[in-house]
């Protein structure tokens, strides 16, 4: 069996060889495809006098359980590392659209990243020199910044903040859960599974739901006939 791909620092080391110095921040998201709530995204910065101590379990926050998302996110904020999480709301979603929001939310966590590490300046590099975007796609930036498919895989910045996302996310539809327990968010996360439809089904949408995927809106099409 082919052993599975595990992220390194190899790009970020690239990125800060051809600058001379600067922060170098992974970004990722989680939580487009879900039916409710918001879409959470993450911005991280490596320590790099840390990397050694780095979680050795750290990779994509989908190839993980969440004991494991759990562990590793524990070992990483105990370390002297940077980041900082924002949603696209589901107004927002609902607004502009999942991947406008998903922009939003992902330039949102940039700037308050790039606020922190400038106005602390750990390691007074003084700039910010690229941010290292999962998949294929550029939000509108203020920083140079460089798309890597699958970087969450590839890229030990990014692959953090794919953890601080997904984590983040699932603790704010926990959250929702106690107060709208039957569409069960504290395991689905707001994604369309059975129990999700049938609760639906059964009490409606809530002001978590996003009204302009599909499912929620033909929904609300059929109760306004």
């Amino acid at each position: 069996m082919k052993p599975l791909q595990q992220p390194d620092y190899r790009i970020e080391q690239a990125a800060l060889e051809a600058a001379g110095e600067g922060y170098i921040i992974g970004v990722d998201e989680a939580g487009r495809g879900p039916w409710a709530g918001p879409v959470c995204a993450a911005s991280f910065w490596i320590h790099p006098d840390y990397l050694d101590g780095l979680p050795a379990g750290l990779t994509d926050s989908k190839k993980l359980k969440p004991a494991q998302r759990d562990e590793i996110e524990t070992q990483l904020l105990s370390q002297p590392h940077y980041y900082n999480a924002q949603f696209g709301t589901v107004a927002d979603i609902d607004e502009i659209g999942i991947l406008q929001a998903t922009f939003l939310a992902m330039k949102k966590a940039v700037d308050g990243l790039a606020q922190q590490l400038l106005g602390h300046d750990p390691l007074h590099y003084g700039k910010i020199t690229a941010i290292l975007i999962d998949g294929n796609l550029v939000p509108p930036l203020d920083y140079p910044a460089q798309p890597i498919i699958k970087g969450d895989s590839l890229s030990l910045s990014i692959a953090a903040a794919s953890i601080i996302a997904k984590q983040t996310r699932d603790r704010l539809m926990a959250e929702y859960h106690h107060h709208y327990p039957a569409y069960g968010w504290l395991t689905n996360q707001g994604y369309g599974t059975k129990a999700h439809q049938q609760a639906l089904a059964d009490f409606g949408v809530t002001e978590h739901h996003r009204r302009s995927f599909a499912p929620i809106r033909k929904l609300l099409e059929k109760d306004n006939q």
